[in-house]
C-alpha cells in the first residue's frame, strides 16, 4: 500500500523572484525545483520531512536555509552560482547522498564554484556518496573529505590530480574494507 502521505514538491521555469506559499509543507517528502528565479530558498526549511531535493539554480551563499531539512537523504544540486560557504549543511546528518555541480558549460569553460571551506561536510555522520564537480575550496585540496568516516562512493572535478588520487585511494580502501565496490573517475 502506497503512503498516502508521500508527496513531491515540484517547480519548474517559475519566473517569479518569491517562493510560492505552500499549505502544509511538512506533508512533502520530496523536492524538485528546477530552472526557477527565486531569491531565496528559505521558505524550504519549512518543509522539514523532505528526503530527497533536486535544485536547478541554487541562489543563497550558504546552505543554512536547507539546515532544518534533518530528514533529508539524498540532495543534488546543479548550478550554485551564488554559493560561497557549505555552512548549513552539517545539520542534515541524515544525508546520505551528495551531488554538487556547476553547469556542464561551466566545466568545458574552466570556471568553478569556489567555497570557503569543505569542512561542513566532514560532519555527515552517514554521507557514503559524494559528487562534487567544479565545487571546491581556494586550497584546492581534500583533506576535509578525508574526514568523511562513511565515503566509501567519491567523484570529484577541478581538484589537482594528486588530491583527486589522493582522495580516491582513501575512499577505495575504505570501500574494500566494508565490501563495497568503489567508483573511480580521473579528473583534471
Amino acid at each position: 500500500m502506497a503512503d498516502e502521505t508521500a508527496k513531491e514538491f515540484v517547480a519548474l521555469g517559475d519566473r517569479a523572484s518569491t517562493f510560492p506559499s505552500v499549505d502544509d509543507p511538512h506533508r512533502y517528502t520530496s523536492a524538485r525545483i528546477k530552472s526557477c528565479h527565486y531569491e531565496t530558498l528559505a521558505p524550504l526549511g519549512a518543509f522539514t520531512n523532505l528526503r530527497s531535493l533536486e535544485v536547478s539554480q541554487y541562489p543563497d551563499r550558504t546552505f543554512e536555509p536547507l539546515s532544518t531539512l534533518v530528514r533529508l537523504e539524498r540532495l543534488k544540486i546543479r548550478h550554485m552560482p551564488a554559493l560561497e560557504d557549505l555552512i548549513g549543511i552539517e545539520s542534515l546528518t541524515a544525508l546520505h547522498y551528495l551531488y554538487l555541480a556547476t553547469l556542464p558549460s561551466w566545466d568545458a569553460s574552466g570556471r568553478v564554484t569556489v567555497v570557503r571551506s569543505l569542512a561542513p561536510l566532514a560532519d555527515l555522520p552517514n554521507l557514503t556518496t559524494l559528487r562534487l564537480f567544479g565545487v571546491r575550496p581556494p586550497d584546492k585540496r581534500v583533506d576535509d573529505l578525508l574526514r568523511i568516516g562513511s565515503l566509501t562512493d567519491a567523484r570529484i572535478s577541478k581538484y589537482p590530480r594528486r588530491e583527486i588520487e589522493r582522495l580516491y585511494a582513501v575512499v577505495a580502501e575504505r570501500a574494500a574494507t566494508i565490501g563495497v565496490a568503489a567508483n573511480r573517475t580521473d579528473g583534471p
